[in-house]
């Protein structure tokens, strides 16, 4: 079992920035992919970033150029950098973990954009 834990959600104004964190333990692996996605009010979740433990990194259209995702040295961690948010990037922001036949989700942190 993989356990995630995520924190750094919370209310923004639109133009800000936050940054979300995501730390497994358990039974991690030395190669996998972590990563954030997002699920909307009436929307399915979609992928906002994800980077490989060698680094490999891939985005949604919809936040290129304003994202950054990167992982601590111990690769245990995912970071999310956000900025420059608009009013659609509000949704509940989901870690995941993945690594061969697995499958983790965090339980998942609200993101508000609101003035």
């Amino acid at each position: 079992q993989v356990q995630l834990m995520e924190s750094g959600g919370g209310l923004v104004q639109p133009g800000g920035s936050l940054r979300l964190s995501c730390t497994a333990s358990g039974s991690i692996v030395n190669i996998n992919v972590m990563g954030w996605y997002r699920q909307a009010p009436g929307k399915q979740r979609e992928l906002v970033a994800q980077m490989s433990t060698g680094g490999y990194a891939n985005y949604a259209d919809s936040v290129k150029g304003r994202c950054t995702i990167s992982r601590d040295s111990a690769k245990t961690t995912v970071f999310l950098q956000m900025n420059s948010l608009k009013f659609e990037d509000t949704a509940v922001y989901y870690c995941r973990y993945i690594d061969g036949g697995r499958n983790y989700w965090g339980q998942g942190t609200q993101v508000t954009v609101s003035s």
